[in-house]
């Protein structure tokens, strides 16, 4: 993809500070560092979300993340912990339409990151819970 900056950093037309390469994935300093560390892991072939993801991409992807994250947990000891953040889709925050994960590393619950789940228990007894778990099961394809 021509316009993706991804893949300009990918083939090295824009320079990034790379963490970690091989044949498929590449994972390199995020420029905004929400944290220091905050790195994006990124598969060489362009696929714009989780949902342009086959079997063996997802495998290739997803099995760099723990030897990352270990990494980032290890190069500096005020490291506690890793969040692991994949956007997908506008309105899931996806901001650059190349998927990729977010590993950020994690200080204190002060360090300028935060997600907020909202409890909605109270709308969900367990035959709605039931109906959407059966409504799902029912897309899910081999």
């Amino acid at each position: 993809m021509t316009d993706c900056i991804f893949c300009k950093i990918i083939s090295g037309e824009i320079p990034s500070t790379t963490v970690y390469e091989d044949d498929q994935v590449k994972a390199f300093l995020d420029i905004t560092q929400v944290t220091p560390g905050h790195t994006l892991v990124v598969p060489k072939k362009h696929v714009v979300d989780i949902f342009e993801y086959d079997e063996e991409l997802a495998q290739a992807v997803f099995s760099r993340i723990p030897k990352i994250a270990r990494a980032l947990k290890n190069f500096d000891p005020r490291v506690k912990g890793v969040n692991i953040v994949n956007n997908n889709g506008e309105v899931a925050y996806q901001s650059v339409f190349h998927s990729h994960i977010h590993l950020l590393p994690r200080y204190t619950k002060e360090d300028g990151f935060k997600m907020t789940f909202t409890d909605n228990s109270k709308d969900y007894d367990s035959q709605a819970l039931q109906a959407i778990a059966t409504k799902i099961s029912e897309q899910i394809k081999d």
